[in-house]
């Protein structure tokens, strides 16, 4: 949730939902936006990888 709210500028309320949609699968965004992101979470110690649908 920190890694969320920090990298993306949002609010708890917002970064719940986002956790939502990532653990879903329907976060999307290109794929080097999504590489920075995980690679965030990988740093944090969230297993994620970043791939194309």
């Amino acid at each position: 949730m920190r890694i969320l709210r920090t990298e993306l500028g949002i609010d708890l309320v917002d970064a719940k939902a986002v956790l939502r949609r990532v653990l879903s699968g329907e976060y999307t965004g290109t794929l080097p936006e999504m590489e920075l992101l995980a690679r965030k979470l990988r740093a944090s110690g969230v297993a994620a990888v970043a791939a194309r649908s």
